[in-house]
Parts: structure tokens; sequence; C-alpha cells
């Protein structure tokens, strides 16, 4: 079934519950966040209808550093507090972007993103990193992806060598 075909027959709620089991399933022997990190993107970004990149920053050294993504080359290092994914590593929320154009400081890694959403990583009141996930479409991210987005990184927290 194509990302089309799942995103006509599917709510979203459906959506994130399916991918909350398969992620607790695909992640369940095996702690190390590397490889956790890099079948958690490829699940999501092979699943989920109208994304063009999906990935991880890992927090180190006071920065936002690349981690296992799918999509195109990225960029490599983000400040705290810089773009829409260090801005959500700085407030320590999840922060969805409608249209990235308008976005105070927005990193343009590739062009054609128009909406985004970031969830922060957040393990035992440390910041780990933070999820992104961009999108072509503008508008694609509403509070439902917020809901169940946290709810996908709560289970690879669980289940994942965060340390």
């Amino acid at each position: 079934m194509t990302k089309l075909e799942k995103s006509i027959s599917t709510s979203k709620t459906d959506l994130y519950r399916l991918l909350n089991t398969q992620i607790k399933s695909l992640l369940a022997n095996e702690r190390d966040f590397i490889a956790n990190a890099a079948n958690f993107c490829s699940l999501i970004y092979h699943t989920m209808p109208d994304l063009n990149w999906i990935g991880f920053y890992i927090h180190k050294n006071g920065k936002l550093f690349l981690g296992p993504f799918q999509g195109k080359p990225a960029c490599i290092r983000i400040e705290i507090g810089k773009g829409v994914c260090g801005k959500a590593a700085e407030i320590q929320k999840t922060v969805v972007v409608e249209n990235v154009h308008e976005f105070p400081g927005h990193i343009a890694c590739d062009p054609q993103s128009n909406s985004e959403i970031v969830i922060p990583i957040i393990h035992e009141n440390d910041l780990i990193g933070v999820l992104d996930l961009d999108s072509p479409v503008l508008g694609r991210f509403d509070a439902e992806d917020q809901t169940g987005l946290e709810v996908l990184v709560q289970s690879f927290i669980t289940l994942t060598d965060c340390t």
C-alpha cells in the first residue's frame, strides 16, 4: 500500500496508533540510540504521507548535530534558539510551523520544505535532541500530528538508551 493509499484509508489517529505499535515492535530488542533513531526515521518516512524529510538532531556541546535521517542532505549543526529546531530545543516544547517561510530565522536546508514540526527529546529532564519533520505541503502538521508524534517520541525514549 502506498503512502497516499494509507492516508486515504486511515485516519490520523489510526495511523499514529499503528505507527506506535510498529515502533514498539521494531525497537523492542535494541537499545542503541543511533540504530533505533535510524529505523524510527525510516518507518515514519515510508509510512506518513506528505513528508520530504525526517531526522534527529542530537544535542551535544550546546548545539544540535545532525543524526539519523531520511530525505535530502541536511544542515549539520544548528545553534540552540536558531531556526525551528533550535527554538524547540531552547523552549523544550513542540513547535509546529504552518509556513516555514514566515518563521523568523528559519534555516532553509531544502527549499521545497514549506511546513515543519519539531518535537524535543527529553530524558530525565535533559535535552537529548529533537525530532524534525518537514513537508512540501503548507499547513501539513496540526495538533493531531503533534499529539501522535509526541507519543511516538515517548515510545522511542522508553525503548532506547538516551544517555
